[in-house]
């Protein structure tokens, strides 16, 4: 095998090398971007429900608390986890894939009652009520996977106001409800979980876009950075010692009328050339001694 092809052979594996790891190292950060990026969208999400929840309780239930239609029919309205809801369904409009719940294990509105894997991240923030603060997670959906940010419920005294025993709760409510539902709740018992779910489809389509872009240019780099080591391989040190291979066969066959090779700087190639030439001059001098 000749030297330059040795030269590509082991640059390759070497170039191929660092090339396979850095390829791995960007697609896992690349994932990780695209995972932190549906994070900070789900955390904002996430904050302006509590914000919707927070105005509700703040400004719309004083309002609304007072009037005889209240008093009557009960109007949810006045409940922050169903404005927070009904919030979310007017932003789903635009984000279909997008879902906000506030998954209870005993709700009065039975259609925030918690499913399955809604039921056990409720459940974890009670096993851990002093430290679980935040769950994040991934769950296989029919839509691809999912991220979900959920954040613990905790009974606290307003909620007390309808959720202790049913003779404490507003007479309206417990018309529009009912009594099975929705009571029982202990102050500061973990009840339910505020739960964003996005879609991880789109950002992880778009990480794996990157990466196989990313992917082009360094194989592109690769290719290039080859070529050029392989030119300046040939002109630096290929040729020479081609033309120092050259001389030596000749001179092997008696051949000595060859000119002397070019010796350029001072590097190892011209230092072989030079003791090449000094080599040949000894030589014939040695030869011409011996045939006179």
């Amino acid at each position: 095998m000749k030297l330059l092809a040795k030269f590509n052979l082991i640059l390759g594996l070497v170039l191929g090398a660092g090339l396979a790891i850095a390829a791995a190292v960007s697609h896992h950060l690349l994932q990780n971007d695209a995972r932190e990026d549906v994070l900070r969208q789900a955390r904002l999400m996430m904050e302006a429900m509590q914000s919707a929840r927070d105005y509700t309780t703040k400004q719309i239930k004083p309002l609304l608390v007072t009037q005889q239609e209240h008093l009557r029919s009960f109007l949810p309205q006045t409940v922050p986890a169903f404005a927070a809801t009904e919030n979310f369904d007017y932003l789903r409009a635009s984000y279909p894939d997008y879902s906000y719940k506030e998954a209870t294990l005993n709700p009065t509105n039975l259609r925030d009652r918690a499913v399955d894997w809604e039921a056990d991240i409720v459940n974890t923030f009670r096993n851990h009520p002093a430290g679980a603060k935040e769950l994040v997670g991934e769950r296989d959906t029919p839509t691809g996977p999912s991220l979900y940010l959920a954040r613990p419920i905790q009974a606290n005294p307003p909620c007390l106001e309808c959720h202790s025993v049913p003779r404490a709760a507003p007479a309206a409510m417990i018309r529009r409800y009912g009594s099975n539902n929705g009571f029982g709740w202990q102050p500061n018992e973990i009840v339910g979980a505020q739960i964003v779910a996005m879609p991880m489809t789109l950002p992880v389509r778009m990480a794996n876009e990157a990466f196989q872009r990313l992917a082009i240019y360094l194989a592109a780099v690769f290719l290039a950075s080859l070529v050029l080591l392989d030119l300046v391989l040939l002109f630096t040190v290929v040729r020479p010692l081609r033309s120092l291979s050259t001389m030596a066969d000749q001179i092997s066959v008696g051949k000595m009328d060859m000119p002397e090779l070019p010796v350029r700087g001072k590097d190892e190639i011209a230092v072989l050339a030079g003791s090449f030439n000094r080599m040949r001059r000894s030589l014939d001098r040695a030869l011409k001694m011996l045939g006179s």
